[in-house]
């Protein structure tokens, strides 16, 4: 069908459904508005996978090309505990700035006729008039938030505390430091590609109680910087750390918000990406989940013969491929919540089990006896087909039980 779109927001997400549905039918009328100046984000570098490079490769191979060369690479990952480094190859991972990643959707739209409009910010109150409008505005969503009953919006805070900063250290591997302060433990992800190819991405996370006893509750933004610079001095090799301050001078610690929506759709309003769904950064999926969005909503809008039906196929879809994916968030934030349980095993075993966060298995075996019963199985694909098998199991359980609680 030819459809009149507004996708409000211009991440990844909306820039890539306008891109998909012109290569589907040029005769489509896209327009992408975003609140802020061109050029401007937020964040550092954001990572994905080979899975993904894949399918953006199918999806359109011209915008593939550029972001893959644009990225970094890593193939390893590393990880320094009580003074002591363990390294173990991994899948093959990127990364990519994010302003750079978006600087190539955006031009790759452009050549294909999309209007982009930005410094305009769309609300309730002033929609654009389309056949479709496109609610891909982030976590924050105005236009979720307008009509949160009907979507069934529900957002629930993670334990811990992290900030995403930037430094002038370029890793060439996907790098874990562990630091046991006097309050507690605290840990940082490091990878490459932070506000440049040569520079790189720290993220940085604690419990509360770690979080207060060090003083970030009340520090300011440089003062946090020069603290955190102290504590991981061992992996940033005298790199500088880079923040984004608030309008009150403090760093930006937050607490992640995992965001759920019984109902993805309202008459002519749809959400896409963050503002339908978030995972845990722990697993690195908002990109690949946001791609993957705007594919099912393209698809769907092709192969529908009304919009109703359109809509209500990409929320089935969606809504059924995201079980897994949820749940290894979920497990992958507990991990980390429940460090303690990990953090004062030999630092091979940790690092093997680091690796294992997304089971749903993990919590309930002893993490020894879990890290034997692993190197047994090896590759082998039962093994991992009963940890996903198991993982969606209780991800549905959890989605039926919340869906009856709302109603």
């Amino acid at each position: 069908m030819r459809v009149k779109v507004a996708c409000v927001g211009g991440g990844p997400a909306g820039l890539y459904l306008s891109i998909l549905l012109k290569l589907r039918d040029p005769s489509h009328d896209i327009t992408v508005y975003e609140r802020g100046p061109e050029g401007s984000t937020y964040g550092w570098g954001v990572t994905y996978w080979r899975g993904l490079l894949d399918k953006l490769c199918e999806h359109d191979p011209v915008s593939a090309r550029v972001i893959e060369e644009s990225s970094v690479r890593w193939s390893e990952g590393v990880a320094h505990v009580r003074g002591r480094t363990t390294r173990r190859p991994g899948d093959a991972g990127y990364g990519i700035g994010r302003h750079r990643l978006l600087e190539i959707l955006a031009e790759r739209a452009r050549a294909l006729d999309v209007r982009l409009r930005f410094e305009q910010e769309i609300t309730p109150g002033n929609l654009p008039a389309a056949d479709l409008v496109v609610a891909s505005d982030g976590v924050n969503s105005a236009l979720r938030t307008r009509h949160a009953h009907h979507f069934g919006t529900e957002s629930r805070a993670g334990r811990n505390h992290y900030i995403w900063l930037g430094t002038s250290k370029n890793f060439e591997a996907f790098t874990f430091s562990f630091v046991e302060s006097g309050h507690g433990w605290i840990w940082c992800y490091g990878y490459g590609y932070g506000f440049g190819p040569d520079a790189g991405t720290f993220v940085v996370e604690c419990a509360p109680e770690t979080w207060t006893g060090l003083g970030f509750d009340t520090a300011s933004e440089a003062e946090a910087l020069a603290v955190l610079e102290k504590i991981f001095a061992g992996v940033l090799d005298g790199h500088s750390l880079m923040g984004r301050a608030g309008a009150d001078g403090k760093a930006q610690w937050q607490t992640f918000r995992t965001l759920t929506n019984r109902t993805w759709y309202r008459d002519n309003l749809v959400l896409l990406g963050d503002a339908a769904h978030t995972t845990h950064y722990s697993i690195g999926a908002g990109t690949t989940l946001a791609v993957e969005d705007a594919a099912a909503l393209a698809t769907a809008l092709h192969e529908h013969a009304t919009l109703p039906q359109a809509l209500a196929g990409y929320q089935q879809r969606r809504q059924q491929e995201l079980l897994a994916v949820q749940s290894a968030a979920h497990y992958s934030a507990r991990w980390y919540e429940d460090l303690q349980r990990y953090i004062h095993l030999p630092p091979q075993q940790m690092f093997a089990l680091l690796g294992q966060r997304h089971s749903p298995l993990l919590p309930y075996v002893p993490p020894q006896l879990y890290y034997r019963l692993d190197r047994a199985a090896g590759q082998s694909q039962a093994w991992r087909r009963l940890k996903q098998w198991i993982g969606v199991r209780v991800a549905r359980t959890v989605h039926a039980r919340t869906l009856a609680s709302r109603e």
